[in-house]
Order: structure tokens, then C-alpha cells, then sequence
């Protein structure tokens, strides 16, 4: 019968599985190569040009949202047209000029501020029902500068016509005929983009590569250089490509000069799904930064091959080890036992095979089991009886080499898995990576106050547009606003006693006892499971009362949601970042949190406190490299923490964006050698449990129930069957042991015995000889 598994699958799958940890070593290890700019320092400026373009996009489109709902509100019957533009150009949005049109003609009826380029504006085109959302625009004014134009319909009563009261303002598209419809065009400065590091600069491009708008940071100027002047219009090729391939961002990087290195981030402001008022603009951000080049590392190729070469060693030492003190043992095994088998069914052909000795090896159960079928050999011969066999000294047997093998492969492993190619962080992460993460941190601070400070403006507005109207038109103004701001939980207005007397959205999980002085943000609670935070804004016309008893104080409350901040923090490749508020206890965060938790680390519970403005300062931002990580079992993190602002409606809450990312997940040399020297110990400790305890499952343990089985039979017991269990070599010495055992069986009854040397008086077992 065939021999099905056995020993030697364990042992090739050893020697295989260990060659391949070696080539991976070799290769893994030998491939990790010093760079003069690690791959992290262009991943963070790719990062941070996303960052500055995600900040362009949302204000264009905030700008262009305020223009469309300062035409869809203001818009009033019996206004002049030079009062009806007054009335129409945003509030708190600086613009450098505005002119309505007549669509009709294309004449201006009205302009406000610097002229207003409208060369290639077709109105009667841009006023069409199916334009819904008229899509901003970049021109040239007439000094050759840039210029942004945003769109938005009128809708005003048309001559002679009445204005029905309960019609709604925001006019109708479909061409109602007491209405006319009339183009809001307003032209700003394109706005340079923000950009935050020592030493950094911030473009503004488009499709074609010219520069719109410039912004620096505070450090060493980066003067445009020769050798430098390709890479502006090599990122805006690769961001032009990117709107056919599906790349928005990329890095670029630039020649060595003067001892430095120009690493260049671009990102195009267009939404990733192609829709949004900035989608057609072609706008692009570059940020660069100089950095200086990393030192010369010293090459791993010859760590890698000494490495491996050993695990070579190792590994053609264990197989042989294997080969010789378990496969070939044990296959000996096998045909001694099998030999014997067929000599007693042979008989007496068979006597002379049965002459022969067992060869008996001197190691282990396989010796043992030799000895014992020698003496059941000598029993079968009459030569001896069924005598105990002399005690055997224990000794280490296979399970005891199986162990040494998994010991020196774990020599091997263990270093690799715990103390080679350790680097210190503080040596490890360049400190251009630890000054990008916090230039990434004060954008992220940036994000969220802008957003904050957007819906107090936004309030504000809702606030005049409700001052005076009656409950309706005031619901209905507020029910715009949620629709238009979806961060907005809840709205509702409280009265001079702080009672609500109207309400859209959720309940608030927090209402204000009181009416707060003038527009800003306010943190309604300390404690609960959600932060209830709050933006405010007084209604005009509670302020315009004669007297402080005669005042009915009311302001407009809008409840931000958790999730609008946690979408604010999170941003890819920042890692784990927290919003905090003055006591430094989670407000909001990328990753699961407890409100009001305090920070995870007390690594960047110092660090926040180092950003605290000190007498007679503002505070600014910190960045560290934490040498334990903000998690039980992570390594070490760069950490940053920046205020949320030092002026503006949120200044005064002391909030901060902490974040924190692990080295590890930096695309730097030592962490990835660290990474793939860790994998390679592991990966060999893996394979060495796997194939060893397999040996140990499918032959060490069978093999020593044979031993305890032929020493027994040996012994005398002649009463317990042995059933193989397996297709193997321990299956075909049990089954071997059991003809043996029926032979001795047949003999010691004295039936089938056909020896053909004479058989001394037998000795039978114990109880005495067989009944007849």
C-alpha cells in the first residue's frame, strides 16, 4: 500500500518555506535604499498642496453660495437698480466689483466698485431656466490682472406688475411674466492659497500654467531659480493629465542647488467627482518647500545577504538534521518492521529474512523501536522469551531534536523580530517630516475655523433676513438655512426671557439659558455624551430699541453637529487627530472618542500646553516626536497641536487640533527596513512553528505511541491490538507490529508455527500456559 504524507512532506516544506524567507530577506532588505528626499517629505507636500486646495475650492464655493442667496433673499419690488445691487453684493465678502444686467440687452443697469470685466459674459445665455447654478468664471480685467466673476439670477417684479405678498423672492425660473429676470455679476481678487511652514510658497495656477496668486510663509525666500523654473509647469501638466487619468494630486521633484532640494505639491482644486462651482475653473495649487538632502546612509545590501546566507545555513543544517535523526530513522523503521510482516507469513521461505537482524540506531524512539523489534524478532526465533527489556534510560528522543530545530530557527527570527535595524524616531524622522505634520495640523485648525466662521456669517445673514418678518417668513428662512448648511443640527430663536419661540430641525440637545452679546460660537455644555456646540447671532431689530425695558433681546442659535467637526479634522495622512477645547478634552475627532475624554497621551497633553499663548503673546503652534506611541503597543508618532485661531468669533474658546501620526506609517528607509526586517523574523518564526509542529502532530507523536506499542509487545502483551491510524510510515510499522503480534499470538498457542530452528521450551506470559 502507498504511503500517503509521512515524514518527508514536513521536512521539504521546511527547507522551501525557509529558502523563501531567505530570497525575501535578500531581496526585501537588499532593495531598501537611502533617498536624499525620503518618499515621506514628497507625500507630505503632495498632502499639504491637497490641503491648500481643498481650502481654495470651499471658499469659492462659499463665496459663490453667498452671492446666490444674497440674490435669492434681497431682491425687493420698487428698489432702484444701484440700491437693488447695494442691497444684493454679500456682507462680509470683500468684492472688487458688481454690476446687475438685463439679460435681454446686456446692458448694466447698476455698478458698484471697480469695473467688472464681462468681456465673452453672454447674460440672456447664463439667465437660461435650465442653468440652474451659474458657474463661476476666471477672466482677465482690463490691467491684465485675474479676476473671479460669480453669478446669480434676480428676480424682480416686472414694470407695472404687482408683487403678490405671498409670493416667495426668490423668484421663478420658469418665466413668470410679472416677473423679469435680471444677472448679478460680481468680480473678486482671486485669493492666494493658504499654505503654513517655514520656508513654504503657494501658487495659484491655471489650465495654462500662469500664476494667479502668490503666497509665502514666514522663513527663506524660495527665489525662482533656473534649474527650478520646469517645475511649475510640470506639476500643472501632471494636474491637467490628472483630469483624464483621475489624479488631483501629485509631487514633483526638482535638481540639487546650493545644498538643498526644491520639492514641489500640486493638487487641482476641482472636486474628485467633477461637480461644484470650481470644477470648470482648471485651477491648480503648487506649494514647494526646499529641504535640505539626507545624509549618505550606509548600504543594507551586504545586511541582507549575510542575513539570508544564514538562514540558508540554518536551514540545510535543520533539513539534515531532520533527514538523518527523524526521515531516514524512521523509513529504516518501516522496512525492518515490514520485512519481518512478510517473513512470518512467508514461512518458512520466509525464515531466512527472518534470520537477519534489525539494524537498531542508537537515537531516540526510533531506537527503541528497533531494539524492541529485534527482541520480537529473537522472540519469533524461540531464541528468548517475552522478558521485560531492561529500562531505558530516558533520553532526549525526536521530540527533543524537533525542539533544537525550532530553537535555532527562532535564533535566527527573534533578532530580526525585536532588536535589528532599530532606529531612535528622533534620529529616524527627518525634521522637515515632524515641520510638515504640524503645517498640516494648522491647516487642519485653519478648516475648522473657516467653516465655524462661515456659518456665524451665515447666521448673521439669516439674522437680518428674519428681523421684522413675520413667523412664517421667519421659519421659513430658517428652514433654508439648515437646508443650505447640513453641519446644522438645529435652529431656533430665544426671546428676552431665553424661552424658544421658534424652532427648525432636532430638538437641540443643549438649548441657551440666556441671550448671549453679539455673533460668535459658544461650547453649551462640559459634560454629557455629545458636545453641544452653538453659533449665535443677535436679530438687528432687538438692537434698535429706544430703551433696555422697551428691547425684546432675540438672537438666532444654529446647534453644529459632532459629525461636521469630525469631518473637518479628518484628513488622509494626518493620522489621529482631536479637537480640544480650553480644559483640552476631546471635542471631536477622526477616530472613535469619548466626549470630553481627555488625550490619549500625556505626551500631547504637554504639547497642547506648550501651544497656550504665554503673557503678552498669542500662543502658537508646537510639533514633537513622541517616543510612545497614543495607542497601548504603537511606537513612536510625530505629534502637533495648533490653536484654532487667535482672532475671529472662535478665538476666545481656546480650542485646539491636536493630531498625531505613527512614524511607522511614514514612507521613510528605516521604517521600511524596520518594517521588512520585522517581517522576515516573523515570517521565519511563522514557517518554523508551522512546519515543525506539523512533524511533531503527524510523526513525533504517532511515533511515540509505536515505541509504547512495541515495547509492550516486546514485553509480553499479546492482548492489545494495534490499529493503524494513518497512511504512513507509523501506520506501516503499527500494522507490521500487528502481525507480528499475531505470529506470537499463533506460536505461543502452539498452532501455524513452522521455524525452522528448533524453539526452546517457550515462556508463556503471565497466567500460565494457553488452555487446551
Amino acid at each position: 500500500m502507498p504511503l500517503l504524507g509521512g515524514v518527508r512532506p514536513p521536512i521539504a516544506a521546511l527547507l522551501c518555506a525557509l529558502l523563501a524567507v531567505a530570497g525575501f530577506t535578500a531581496l526585501g532588505l537588499g532593495t531598501v535604499h537611502e533617498q536624499d528626499v525620503p518618499q515621506a517629505l514628497r507625500d507630505n507636500e503632495r498632502q499639504i498642496a491637497e490641503d491648500a486646495a481643498d481650502s481654495v475650492g470651499t471658499s469659492i464655493d462659499a463665496r459663490a453660495t453667498a452671492v446666490r442667496r444674497a440674490a435669492a433673499s434681497d431682491a425687493a419690488a420698487g428698489s432702484t437698480p444701484a440700491a437693488l445691487l447695494r442691497s444684493l453684493l454679500p456682507t462680509r465678502h470683500p468684492a472688487g466689483g458688481g454690476v446687475l444686467l438685463d439679460p435681454r440687452t446686456g446692458r448694466p443697469l447698476a455698478a458698484s466698485g471697480e469695473t467688472v470685466p464681462l468681456t465673452g459674459v453672454d447674460a440672456a445665455a447664463l439667465v437660461r431656466p435650465d442653468n440652474a447654478n451659474i458657474a463661476p468664471r476666471l477672466v482677465l480685467s482690463g490691467s491684465g490682472e485675474p479676476r473671479l466673476l460669480l453669478f446669480a439670477r434676480v428676480a424682480v417684479p416686472a414694470p407695472g406688475a404687482k408683487q403678490d405678498e405671498n409670493q416667495d423672492q426668490t423668484g421663478d425660473l420658469s418665466g413668470n411674466r410679472n416677473e423679469r429676470q435680471l444677472l448679478l455679476v460680481v468680480s473678486e481678487k482671486v485669493a492666494a492659497p493658504s499654505v503654513y511652514g517655514a520656508g513654504r510658497t503657494g501658487q495659484l495656477v491655471d489650465r495654462n500654467g500662469k500664476v494667479l496668486a502668490t503666497a509665502a510663509t514666514t522663513g527663506p525666500a524660495l527665489a525662482l531659480r533656473t534649474d527650478h523654473r520646469a517645475l511649475p509647469a510640470a506639476a500643472v501638466n501632471a494636474a491637467n493629465a490628472g483630469l483624464h487619468t483621475g489624479d488631483v494630486s501629485g509631487s514633483v521633484l526638482g535638481d540639487g542647488r546650493d545644498g538643498q532640494r526644491r520639492v514641489t505639491g500640486w493638487a487641482s482644486v476641482a472636486a474628485a467627482d467633477g461637480k461644484g462651482d470650481t470644477s470648470g475653473l482648471g485651477l491648480t495649487v503648487l506649494t514647494a518647500r526646499d529641504v535640505p538632502p539626507a545624509k549618505e546612509a550606509a548600504d543594507h545590501t551586504w545586511f541582507a545577504l549575510v542575513t539570508a546566507g544564514a538562514l540558508v545555513v540554518i536551514a540545510v543544517l535543520v533539513t539534515l538534521v531532520l533527514w538523518r535523526g527523524v526521515q531516514r530513522a524512521l523509513l529504516r523503521l518501516h522496512l525492518s518492521a515490514a520485512r519481518l510482516a512478510r517473513a512470518v507469513g512467508e514461512m518458512p521461505a520466509g525464515s531466512a529474512e527472518l534470520g537477519r537482524p534489525v539494524p537498531v540506531v542508537a537515537f531516540g524512539e526510533p531506537g527503541r523501536v528497533g531494539r524492541a523489534l529485534e527482541s520480537i524478532r529473537r522472540q519469533l526465533l524461540g531464541e528468548t522469551g517475552p522478558e521485560p527489556l531492561p529500562p531505558v534510560r530516558r533520553r532526549p528522543g525526536v521530540r527533543a531534536l524537533v525542539l533544537v530545530c525550532a530553537l535555532v530557527i527562532a535564533a535566527w527570527g527573534t533578532p530580526l523580530l525585536f532588536l535589528l535595524n532599530r532606529v531612535p524616531a528622533g534620529k529616524a524622522v527627518p525634521a522637515a517630516a515632524v515641520a510638515d505634520q504640524q503645517a498640516r495640523t494648522e491647516a487642519a485648525a485653519d478648516r475648522v475655523q473657516r467653516s465655524l466662521g462661515r456659518s456665524c456669517t451665515d447666521l448673521a445673514a439669516a439674522a437680518s433676513a428674519i428681523s421684522g418678518a413675520p413667523r412664517e417668513r421667519a421659519a421659513e428662512v430658517l428652514r433654508r438655512e439648515r437646508a443650505d448648511h447640513p453641519t446644522f443640527r438645529s435652529l431656533y430663536v430665544l426671546d428676552r426671557t431665553g424661552a424658544v419661540v421658534l424652532r427648525v430641525g432636532k430638538q437641540p440637545l443643549r438649548t441657551l439659558d440666556h441671550t448671549p452679546a453679539g455673533d460668535g460660537i459658544i461650547q453649551a455644555n462640559t459634560s454629557g455624551t455629545i458636545p453641544a456646540i452653538a453659533a449665535y447671532a443677535h436679530i438687528p431689530a432687538a438692537r434698535k430699541a429706544k430703551s433696555t425695558e422697551d428691547a425684546v433681546p432675540a438672537v438666532v442659535v444654529a446647534e453644529i453637529g459632532v459629525n461636521a467637526l469630525n469631518s473637518q479634522v479628518a484628513r488622509q495622512g494626518l493620522g489621529s487627530v482631536w479637537l480640544t477645547d480650553e480644559r483640552q478634552r476631546v471635542l471631536a475627532a477622526s477616530i472613535g472618542f469619548q466626549a470630553f475624554q481627555a488625550l490619549p497621551h500625556r505626551g500631547l497633553t504637554r504639547l497642547v500646553a506648550r501651544t497656550e499663548a504665554a503673557p503678552g503673546s498669542a500662543g502658537g503652534p508646537a510639533s514633537a516626536v513622541l517616543h510612545a506611541g497614543t495607542a497601548p503597543g504603537e511606537g513612536p508618532s510625530i505629534a502637533a497641536a495648533a490653536p484654532l485661531a487667535q482672532k475671529g468669533p472662535v478665538a476666545a474658546l481656546g480650542w485646539r487640533v491636536v493630531s498625531a501620526e505613527p512614524a511607522a506609517a511614514l514612507k521613510l528607509a528605516a521604517y521600511q527596513l524596520q518594517a521588512r526586517t520585522m517581517l522576515a523574523g516573523l515570517l521565519a518564526l511563522s514557517v518554523g512553528v508551522a512546519c515543525l509542529g506539523w512533524l511533531h502532530i503527524v510523526v513525533v507523536r504517532p511515533l511515540r505511541a509505536v515505541t509504547r506499542c512495541a515495547e509492550r509487545l516486546a514485553g509480553g502483551d499479546r492482548r492489545t491490538v494495534l490499529y493503524p491510524v494513518h497512511h504512513d510510515e507509523c501506520g506501516s510499522v503499527t500494522r507490521s507490529l500487528e502481525l507480528l503480534r499475531q505470529a506470537l499470538v499463533d506460536r505461543d498457542r502452539g498452532g501455524g508455527s513452522a521455524y525452522v530452528a528448533p524453539v526452546p521450551a517457550p515462556s508463556f506470559p503471565r497466567g500460565g500456559p494457553p488452555q487446551q
